[in-house]
């Protein structure tokens, strides 16, 4: 009798004990599910950071393997061609930015060389032309060119710097902070002229 009730007991111990964790399963599951809804209905944002620098804050999207390749089938073709398994992803990250500015540049005249043949002989002499050319720059920005008759010549340079910050959002409770609410990603771009458009990180769940 008491073999019987220690082993009804060992049973009953055991059965709890998946219960508590199918619970607290199930538990972290929603709420990774609830993220996600978050995170897809929330937009970049935008602010400025205290050194005047354009930035963008967006929720990580947490999937699981299985997720990521049907709602990012792209990007996971992409990784493969990497030669990466999607398994051995820990996360990704994607980010679309925009460089836009008005300039004014005054134009100078610039003498160029040009050859001409004079009539069936190789002979060739030089005549000089002159072109009209602009030239605006800043730490960020290159733009130059010069004006031919009817059409204009044009380079332009932009060179920026993004640099992505991930980290973790805690509960709030008046004072008291603990847990994690969210995973955020906060992207920084040096170039003032450039905006961020869009922005998205997505963390591998095992």
């Amino acid at each position: 009798m008491l073999k019987t009730l220690i082993g009804y007991a060992v049973v009953a111990t055991a059965l709890l004990l998946w219960c508590f964790y199918a619970y607290r399963s199930s538990r972290t599951e929603n709420r990774r599910l609830a993220e996600n809804q978050q995170a897809l209905s929330l937009e970049t944002e935008h602010y400025r950071t205290r050194l005047g620098q354009e930035a963008a804050s967006v929720q990580a999207l947490r999937l699981r393997c299985a997720e990521f390749e049907t709602l990012r089938a792209a990007d996971a073709e992409q990784i493969r061609a990497l030669g990466i398994r999607l398994r051995r992803l820990e996360a990704t990250a994607k980010n679309t930015t925009k460089t836009e500015l008005d300039l004014r540049a005054p134009l100078r005249d610039t003498l160029v060389a040009a050859v001409v043949r004079k009539g069936d002989t190789t002979a060739c002499a030089p005549h000089w032309d002159t072109l009209r050319s602009f030239r605006w720059r800043d730490p960020w920005v290159t733009v130059e060119g010069c004006i031919d008759g009817d059409s204009v010549a044009c380079r332009v340079v932009s060179i920026d710097t993004l640099h992505q910050i991930v980290h973790r959002v805690p509960r709030r409770f008046l004072f008291i902070r603990w847990g994690t609410k969210a995973i955020r990603q906060e992207i920084v771009s040096s170039n003032p002229h450039t905006r961020i458009v869009h922005s998205e990180y997505i963390r591998l769940e095992r």
